[in-house]
């Protein structure tokens, strides 16, 4: 066929009664290259598609295959079955055989796929049917997963449903959830699917490592969130990659036990248990388009230019046409087709607390019909944490689930596990809550995300790569495999190029060095290697990088501020900007709680990136830091330490037993404020032979040295003490 010429033609934005007419028109135009860019004229989308002059209705293509689903003609409209398995009523520890298997013939693509369960047993003969977006672009990965990294756990949009059990809810335009993976799985789930209960096995499951069971389900969900609507499974084959146990097969949710089937072990009391697949073919390719709930980075001009584009390899294809719409706004686009042509669409949408959804269609004799839908779509800002376990941040005492917002979003998942971390490649909300699952980003991260979001107006994501109890050398790049799936630092960067913001990180947090055991040259050295590799690859030039002090080191060890002063000291010489940890009473040991842990760290990481990217206030944000120290008097029996700053500061009684003398073995009997940024700490007596101040802070609740934001002191080692004078 003859390649599309070079010649590019804009489509104005139209309302769709004058798109008919354009369509008529340009129906006659030879094969053209289209970019489509908004005019700005927008509207209440209308209720129906345009067709073009001399487009036929065609009646549907309907499976002649033998199956009860066959009785639901016009949800199988088009569609091909594709494999067919009778599932056995045990699991062999093989993969079971295809009754056929055809999926080689989509190889060339599809555009929805579909799934007929049979079961006949004791309620008699049973039948569902249910159609989905696909979700996955490999054939050979639409029937039941046996191998490893074959997960899909991800919404889906436009489900439909039809089936002869009662009770079940069916139609077209249903949200949906698939959990489909080869593996075991446990109730925690991942807090992407409201209403789902934390206890028992339902939509939301968590997928351990071992390849030990096996789920295939399909559920509907509540389509706004939050929302405390119980999800319901339509379909669910259990247990396929058990070694010998029973299959659990259901139809609806189950009517005891766990609502979606698991360790039912019921499937030897059906005498047919029949799973047929199917596809239907594209008719155009899509080579770029959104995703659900994808979050573009916002631009100099604040929004992002989101593009639909593909190639037209069906000749019965006339035209498609992208309807995006947000609220009652609606733009339309359209490009002509024709043989070996190409189609690009796009439009502009803004940051702001609104989403875009994206819809296209094919027009043409028998082909006419929806081929893409993307929901969910905004522009905003990405931020990106990492370190150990207070990078990670789950909960310990006291939820943030109250900070989520669906403007809130993380793309794949925090999960060590190469395999499985390959697998999430999907956007989702952020949840603060939980780690190592799928939109995990940590309770200080989500309470970040929400202040800068609903403070500024605009969407966040946020991607937590923190991982528990790791030391610096975990995180580091490998020189000739960046992308090394076995690392930390591969999983991270690649859930940052699959989601398409590898550039465009605004800011990275970093929160390490409990692991590290006071090692503050090892520490030092990885991360400045660590930071270097950053600075090659993730944001730009004005990505911001920001280094909490950690508590203690090793955990729940205050002896030393051998690695802390080390961390005070990188604002110095890396060019990050350092945050206090000191100040807050609600940590025990290692770890936060909710109140005045987690979630006054993420006011801190607001206050400072309000400061540094969104012009907010900088009163109070900076941490009290000290830049020197001398003998208030030839005596030697008082030592002034000046800060940075002249914020006044609180001094806590009791806090004049966190600070040290260095070669001395006097104590410091009390500390006070003075005003011009100094703190004058009175000895028990003349410190002879004292070289330097150290303050190691306090584990557990204080006292504190703080500012009126409630941020302390930085903990040092060893400043140098001057003569007085």
């Amino acid at each position: 066929m003859p390649s599309a010429p070079s010649v590019r033609q804009r489509l104005r934005s139209v309302p769709r009664a004058a798109w008919i007419g354009v369509g008529v028109t340009v129906l006659l135009l030879a094969s053209i290259v289209v970019v489509a860019l908004p005019s700005g004229r927008s509207g209440a989308p209308t209720a129906a598609w345009s067709t073009p002059e001399g487009s036929r209705p065609q009646p549907p293509v309907v499976p002649v295959d033998g199956t009860s689903c066959a009785a639901n003609v016009a949800g199988m409209a088009g569609f091909t079955p594709v494999a067919a398995l009778d599932l056995p009523a045990r699991a062999t520890g093989r993969a079971p055989a295809y009754a056929f298997d055809r999926t080689a013939s989509m190889a060339r693509g599809f555009d929805r796929v579909g799934y007929c369960l049979e079961l006949n047993g004791p309620a008699g003969r049973q039948w569902v049917w249910t159609a989905m977006e696909p979700f996955t672009t490999d054939p050979g990965r639409l029937a039941p997963p046996t191998r490893a990294g074959q997960i899909v756990q991800q919404r889906v949009n436009d489900l439909e449903v039809a089936t002869n059990v009662a009770g079940l809810t069916t139609g077209t335009g249903l949200p949906g959830y698939l959990e489909m993976w080869p593996n075991s799985y446990g109730p925690g789930g991942t807090g992407q699917i409201s209403g789902a209960a934390a206890d028992r096995y339902d939509a939301d499951d968590e997928v351990l490592p071992a390849l030990a069971y096996g789920s295939f389900q399909v559920h509907l969900v509540g389509g706004t969130r939050p929302t405390t609507t119980p999800p319901q499974t339509v379909l669910a084959v259990n247990g396929i990659t058990s070694r010998s146990g029973p299959l659990a097969v259901g139809i609806g949710p189950a009517p005891t036990g766990n609502p979606d089937w698991t360790f039912a072990g019921n499937a030897g009391g059906f005498t047919q248990r029949r799973l047929t697949v199917y596809a239907r073919a594209s008719v155009l390719t899509i080579d770029r388009h959104p995703a659900d709930r994808q979050l573009f980075p916002r631009d100099a001009g604040n929004g992002a230019v989101v593009e639909v584009a593909g190639r037209f390899t069906d000749p019965r294809v006339t035209a498609v046409q992208l309807k995006v719409s947000s609220g009652a706004d609606g733009w339309d686009y359209g490009a002509v087709a024709s043989p070996g042509g190409t189609f690009s669409l796009r439009h502009r949408i803004t940051a702001a607390l609104r989403e875009y959804r994206f819809e296209l269609r094919v027009l043409g004799d028998g082909v006419a019909r929806r081929v893409g839908v993307w929901e969910g779509v905004v522009a905003g800002d990405v931020y990106v944490i990492e370190g150990q376990s207070n990078a990670a941040a789950g909960m310990q005492r006291g939820s943030a689930a109250a900070e989520e917002s669906p403007y809130l979003r993380s793309y794949g998942s925090p999960v060590a596990d190469g395999p499985r971390s390959a697998a999430a490649r999907s956007w989702n909300y952020a949840v603060g809550d939980l780690t190592q699952q799928p939109g995990s980003v940590g309770q200080w991260g989500i309470r970040m995300a929400h202040r800068i979001s609903d403070t500024y107006q605009v969407p966040v994501a946020v991607i937590n790569g923190g991982e528990n109890g790791r030391p610096i050398g975990y995180f580091q790049r490998v020189g000739a495999r960046p992308d090394d799936l076995r690392t930390n630092y591969g999983r991270l960067r690649q859930r940052l190029t699959a989601a398409g913001v590898l550039r465009d990180v605004r800011g990275v947090f970093w929160y390490q060095g409990e692991a590290d055991n006071d090692n503050a040259a090892a520490h030092l050295a990885g991360f400045t290697a660590l930071l270097r590799d950053w600075r090659a690859e993730l944001g730009g030039r004005d990505t911001r990088y920001y280094v909490f002090q950690v508590r203690t080191s090793p955990c729940g060890d205050g002896r030393s501020a051998r690695l802390r002063e080390a961390q005070r000291r990188m604002g110095d010489t890396l060019g990050v900007t350092v945050l206090s940890t000191n100040g807050l009473s609600g940590q025990e040991g290692c770890h936060f709680g909710w109140e005045q842990g987690y979630r006054e760290l993420g006011d801190q990481a607001f206050a400072v990136l309000s400061r540094d990217l969104y012009g907010g206030p900088a009163a109070g944000v900076a941490p009290p830091n000290p830049r020197s120290a001398s003998f208030l008097d030839a005596g030697r029996t008082a030592v002034v330490i000046r800060l940075r700053d002249d914020t006044p500061l609180t001094v806590q009684p009791g806090v004049a037993a966190d600070f040290r003398i260095e070669g001395s073995a006097v104590s410091v009997v009390d500390v006070a404020y003075r005003p011009g940024g100094q703190l004058v700490l009175t000895l028990s007596a003349p410190a002879t032979g004292a070289t330097g101040v150290t303050y190691l802070g306090h584990t557990g609740a204080g006292p504190w040295v703080v500012n009126a934001s409630g941020i302390g002191l930085l903990a040092f080692q060893g400043l140098p003490i001057a003569e007085p004078g």
